[in-house]
């Protein structure tokens, strides 16, 4: 490479550099004007800019807790319980959707014509469903066609009624561990554990909309691994099964992993609709506090971030999981 192309490109890889410089520049500009624009309309009305409403109390009350809570919290300990809920949601949805699509993508290769009708009907009409509507057609089943708590249905100390699911449960009192039963009260079902109506409704329906996603990508991995590799398995002695767990889940792994990824993200960001249920998730406290503080800039602000912070997490813990597959395969 002569002289005058070594010139040549390094005075565009300097223009190169000047336009990203100019367009950089320009938007942290229309940021800033955004922001000050932001903050001045707020003064005008009279409303206080910052996060200083953090510290006082939160004075609501949130019906489905992993923490703690009570109404005089602050407003910052009560979007740490919204954000509890949500993982707790999220990760019971990731787990259990990922399982039954297993189920279902074995379902719809299965070569048995009913289980293939099913698993094919099941993950068509799911996919075409808006998940807001599977949610409140579960939450309609739950609220509408369980009984009422005079009637309700017991097993062996447990209730299911339309005001959540009851069972015994292990609580410390005095210097040991005893069981706790459901028993009926004057107006409702008393002691125990409760899974109430909207987490229930919220699980459900996230659930069986996530898992015809999973199914189809869990599917598509495996038929993505060459169909030599089941001949080669089986020419080992190996059963069906074993073939699949041993030869093809490894290799499929590598096709499943990325868009798994994406479909756990989607998973923590459809938990914002458990709201239109009554689950009292991080959306539900953010747009609570909003409507008691007027701070609507810092708590979409919270919100985003959180929601942001919590996609980048998974998707830096399953491309970890993926690079190791990826190792593993060169």
């Amino acid at each position: 490479m002569n002289t005058s192309s070594r010139k040549a490109i390094r005075n565009r890889s300097i223009g190169d550099y000047l336009v990203q410089a100019v367009v950089v520049g320009a938007l942290l500009l229309l940021l800033a004007w955004l922001a000050a624009n932001t903050i001045d309309n707020l003064r005008l009305r009279g409303i206080t800019v910052g996060f200083d409403f953090l510290s006082r109390e939160a004075r609501f009350s949130i019906s489905d807790t992993v923490l703690p809570y009570s109404p005089a919290d602050t407003f910052a300990w009560a979007f740490l319980v919204g954000l509890c809920n949500t993982l707790f949601l999220s990760a019971i949805v990731a787990v259990a959707s990922t399982l039954l699509g297993f189920c279902v993508a074995l379902g719809r290769r299965s070569s048995h014509p009913l289980s293939n009708l099913i698993s094919t009907i099941f993950v068509d009409t799911v996919r075409n469903i808006p998940v807001l509507v599977l949610l409140l057609f579960v939450y309609s089943l739950i609220i509408f066609e369980l009984p009422d708590p005079v009637t309700a249905r017991v097993w062996h100390g447990f209730f299911l009624n339309n005001r959540g699911f009851y069972g015994p449960a292990l609580s410390w009192i005095g210097s040991g561990l005893h069981w706790s039963f459901p028993h009926m009260g004057h107006f409702n079902i008393d002691g125990g554990w409760i899974v109430s109506p909207e987490l229930a409704a919220a699980v459900a329906g996230l659930t069986i909309y996530s898992t015809a996603f999973s199914a189809e990508i869990i599917r598509g991995g495996i038929d993505a691994v060459y169909k030599g590799q089941w001949e080669a398995g089986r020419a080992l002695g190996l059963a069906d099964k074993q073939v699949l767990r041993l030869v093809i889940l490894p290799q499929a792994l590598r096709v499943i992993v990325p868009p798994m990824t994406s479909q756990y993200v989607i998973i923590v960001k459809n938990s914002t609709l458990a709201l239109m249920v009554g689950y009292a998730e991080i959306n539900f406290v953010t747009s609570t506090t909003i409507n008691q503080t007027g701070q609507a800039v810092e708590g979409t602000a919270i919100l985003m971030t959180v929601f942001l912070v919590i996609s980048l997490m998974a998707s830096w813990l399953m491309n970890i999981l993926n690079r190791r597959y990826v190792l593993v395969e060169h």
